[in-house]
């Protein structure tokens, strides 16, 4: 095992993974911007090093200044966490040459599933169910033409290095094609530092299902249920749930999904934690999407009902550990509903509320898990992610998972800057919801905030 590991990220993960290695007896190192020199990650570490300014591409994107923190500390290995370099196929190749353990996988899987394009066509290969579309990425305005008549409007424009959301345009008409394309260019280049993009057709109402698996050296893959993210708001998920409403899902599409999502993992040689997405359309027929190669901001929701330690797993898989979890361990047990909680307004079209956090509840009690960096006083950065937190709630079955949810959320005080704690609130209180019965582009067509709007 990992004498020390240097986690190259902040907030709620940062805290979330210093919190493992401590119970695996491994000692810490927190990376840190002149923003966050107060940040919760920065005093509880064992160790903490200032690695630039507050922008991101100075400090938790700079390479030299994290790999020196590592080699200044003495750490044997670095946790990326999620977001910033946790997928950068670089960076891991980076911390290879220089003798430290990236806890994640190969820079050589990063490399092929962080390309959107040729993930598919892996995939593709490997028989896992995949949306028609380009064979990899597509620029010539005339091929394109071509293949979205041949597809079928509408079409989906993603960027082949995207995530999160990101670079991501569906087009409905012809007349649209260009200006879109231009659109999720610009947008990719800007966010990824790549500009290629690809089409395939857009999948009407579907659900976002993920597969959580895990996979060692040696070549055991296991998966450990699914989440339900289809409750979004422009790409961006905004409350997950684990299991899928029954309403929706059932034992032989989980086991199919879940043989699909470990075929995916073997065909890339994958090792550690990844998360397969599929789209679901309204039939039960699944697609693959992306797999992200690094740990999800929502796994909370699978740890609460699976029992498994997803973050210790990472920690013992790279340090070269077999999975002591056989699939037949894997048993899901209730159901858990994680919410994010954002530093936002959601009646000024969500802007990012930063400021001063005057005073703080953070609810408790069986069955709830705060996952979280700030505390009262905490000033919130303007340079970062709004989220703030992550409120988490496990029942013994959906019914009751839900009314945990509301009376924590109820609970839930933020004093001092703006919050979504009252949308995520009057969200769970909807009907589609509270029946299962929602899709990815429920809240992109469903105005949750119309009561509040018409008293302003």
């Amino acid at each position: 095992m990992f004498k020390k590991v240097l986690i190259a990220n902040r907030g709620e993960i940062a805290v979330r993974i210093i919190r493992a290695c401590r119970e695996l007896g491994i000692h810490t190192v927190a990376v840190y911007s002149t923003a966050d020199r107060n940040a919760l990650h920065a005093q509880i570490a064992d160790e903490a090093v200032c690695i630039g300014p507050a922008p991101s591409k100075d400090s938790y994107l700079n390479v030299r200044a994290i790999i020196s923190a590592c080699e200044i500390t003495g750490a044997d290995a670095i946790h990326p966490g999620f977001g910033f370099l946790s997928e950068n196929p670089s960076f891991a190749r980076m911390c290879e040459k220089c003798g430290i353990t990236f806890i994640g996988p190969r820079a050589e899987s990063i490399e092929m599933l962080g390309d959107k394009a040729q993930a598919k066509e892996t995939m593709k290969e490997a028989g896992v169910p995949v949306i028609m579309g380009s064979d990899g990425a597509i620029s010539n305005i005339h091929a394109a033409h071509t293949l979205a008549r041949d597809l079928g409007y509408p079409v989906m424009v993603k960027a082949s290095a995207g995530g999160g959301g990101r670079g991501i345009r569906i087009v409905h008409s012809d007349d649209e094609l260009e200006a879109q394309m231009t659109a999720a260019k610009q947008e990719a280049l800007a966010c990824f530092g790549n500009d290629e993009i690809y089409i395939e057709k857009f999948i009407e109402d579907p659900k976002h299902i993920e597969i959580q698996i895990l996979a060692d050296n040696y070549g055991d893959v296991i998966y450990l249920g699914e989440r339900d993210c289809s409750m979004q708001r422009r790409n961006q998920k905004v409350l997950e749930e684990a299991p899928s409403p029954a309403s929706f899902m059932n034992e032989e599409l989980r086991a199919k999904m879940g043989k699909a999502a470990c075929t995916a993992a073997k065909v890339c040689g994958y090792r550690n934690a990844g998360t397969i997405e599929f789209l679901v359309d309204k039939n039960g027929e699944f697609y693959f999407m992306e797999m992200n190669t690094r740990i999800q901001v929502e796994h909370p929701i699978t740890e609460a009902v699976t029992g498994v330690d997803l973050v210790k797993q990472q920690l013992l898989i790279a340090s070269g550990q077999r999975l002591s979890i056989k699939q037949e361990d894997i048993k899901l047990t209730g159901h858990a509903i994680e919410c994010r909680i954002n530093a936002e307004n959601p009646l000024l079209d969500f802007r990012p509320s930063p400021g001063r956090i005057k005073s703080l509840f953070i609810p408790g009690g069986p069955g709830i898990r705060v996952d979280t960096a700030v505390y009262q006083g905490y000033e919130i950065p303007p340079y970062y992610d709004s989220m703030i937190g992550k409120l988490i709630v496990h029942g013994k079955n959906r019914e009751e998972a839900i009314a945990k949810m509301t009376w924590a959320l109820s609970e839930f005080i933020v004093d001092g800057v703006a919050t979504n704690v009252d949308f995520q609130l009057k969200l769970i209180r909807r009907p589609e919801f509270l029946e299962g019965n929602y899709d990815n582009g429920f809240l992109n067509r469903t105005d949750i905030l119309a009561d509040e709007r018409s008293k302003e």
